[in-house]
């Protein structure tokens, strides 16, 4: 995809400094029915960005009609040595999910990497308080895997079954929660069950990553309600509900 063709986004990009890179696609494996990992060769990516914790970088996927579109997805196990990454993708309806389910190695993609970063919390954290679901659980095993020795509860919204954990059993206690209502029952235990896991340790850290709406009420709750400073929070929404 030429860089003309990626519209406002691309250009704003571009003057934010924005680095592009094509990546080919070396392996694929189905690990469910509704979710896919590829293993990419960078084409420089990492030599020029660097590794951190839950990096991810804006793929480029085109609709029926040649318009650009961008999604962020999580690098997966980034090793510099070889050039390699993987990207694990939920499989649902939409042009990304489509790109993945037809790559096979020798495919290439595009890829930006700009806004992205990582800051480790200061002090350490005492435990950490995760809330995400399948779009955002690449991110949920590099944040466990790059603070590996600290203790950590996650909600988790949807069936951890048969998806790919990164987790120390002894330390990470993941707990299901179907969604159901918009994201409603997952708010809704969060609320019940985040105040004792905060009141329990000294220098929480609490990290949101599911949908845009549920993301925003939840951030909210922590930080109004339960006083949360910013710096001990982050928050993003990873995907828009229709």
């Amino acid at each position: 995809m030429a860089q003309a063709r990626r519209g406002w986004e691309g250009a704003v990009l571009r003057l934010m400094g924005a680095k592009d890179f094509v990546c080919t696609v070396t392996g694929a494996e189905d690990v469910t029915p509704h979710y896919r990992r590829l293993r990419l060769d960078d084409g420089g990516l990492l030599a020029a960005a660097g590794v951190h914790p839950t990096m991810w970088v804006r793929l480029w996927f085109s609709d029926a009609s040649g318009r650009p579109h961008q999604r962020a997805y999580t690098l997966v196990d980034p090793d510099p040595a070889t050039g390699t990454f993987g990207l694990e993708f939920a499989l649902h309806e939409g042009r990304a999910s489509d790109w993945a389910r037809a790559a096979r190695p020798g495919d290439t993609i595009e890829a930006t990497v700009q806004g992205t970063g990582f800051q480790h919390p200061e002090p350490a954290p005492s435990h950490l308080a995760l809330v995400g679901d399948t779009a955002s659980l690449p991110a949920i095993g590099s944040l466990l895997g790059a603070l590996d020795r600290t203790p950590a509860t996650v909600w988790f919204e949807g069936s951890l079954d048969g998806l790919p954990l990164r987790r120390d059993p002894s330390r990470h206690e993941f707990r299901e929660v179907p969604r159901e209502d918009g994201g409603g029952r997952l708010a809704a235990r969060v609320r019940a069950e985040l105040p004792g896991v905060l009141s329990a340790t000294p220098d929480p850290y609490v990290w949101i990553a599911c949908d845009t709406t549920t993301t925003r009420g939840i951030a909210s709750y922590v930080r109004k309600e339960l006083g949360v400073p910013k710096a001990r929070l982050h928050a993003l929404g990873y995907w828009r509900a229709d």
